[in-house]
């Protein structure tokens, strides 16, 4: 397996046995995630805000408008934080003190730096819109020469960074097995419900099977 070098900022020392460090399971989290929470400090002061991103050539790419304060932040290349979590379920025990939640969880440090071709901006931002909703891209107008002279895309490369994942039923105490609570896992996933067409389509058009089958899973 490929694993990625361990540092002092990605070794996971708090049940260390639930870390992973292998590319394939990081890079696996991450297309399954949506949203990803990024966290850097900015003449002093600690940011952390909600990105969309996408995985593609073991970079992680992040876009938005040429005025975003953060974007224009980290155009300096400003040392980031990126975090993904995935919750799978809720862990419900005998006891308060031993509920918890399965999840997989990725934290990835990096520069993030522009991207100035063209072409990688474009790629990027295709795969921003595959990530988003798999098979949208073919079926879109493509940005612009205006739309993305308006469009700031950074990539952070996928080096530093460590999964944790946890799994399984509650831990119980010995002596609370006896106790007359029901325990076990309440799954979780995320679940598209029936798609709402625009008000403004001008003749009825068939939803796409991406949309009617949309899922995160096996990405």
């Amino acid at each position: 397996m490929d694993e990625l070098k361990k540092t002092d900022r990605t070794t996971v020392r708090r049940l260390a046995k639930r870390s992973s460090y292998e590319k394939a399971t990081i890079i696996s989290i991450l297309k399954e995630g949506l949203v990803c929470h990024i966290s850097y400090v900015h003449e002093n002061q600690p940011f952390i805000l909600p990105h969309l991103y996408a995985v593609k050539n073991d970079k992680v790419y992040i876009h938005g408008s040429v005025g975003s304060f953060m974007l224009r932040a980290l155009k300096t290349e400003i040392d980031l934080c990126f975090s993904v979590t995935l919750i799978d379920g809720l862990v419900l025990a005998r006891s308060a003190f031993h509920h918890s939640v399965n999840y997989r969880s990725v934290v990835l440090f990096g520069t993030a730096k522009v991207v100035e071709s063209e072409q990688e901006k474009t790629e990027a931002l295709e795969a921003l819109t595959e990530h988003v909703i798999h098979g949208r891209w073919a079926e879109v107008r493509w940005p612009n020469a205006s739309e993305l002279k308006q469009t700031i895309v950074l990539s952070v490369p996928i080096e530093e960074a460590s999964a944790k994942i946890r799994e399984g039923g509650p831990g119980d105490d010995e002596e609370d097995y006896t106790l007359d609570v029901w325990a076990g896992i309440l799954p979780l996933r995320t679940v598209a419900e029936a798609p709402i067409p625009d008000p403004k389509m001008d003749k009825p058009t068939e939803i796409p099977g991406y949309v009617t089958n949309y899922s995160r899973k096996n990405r």
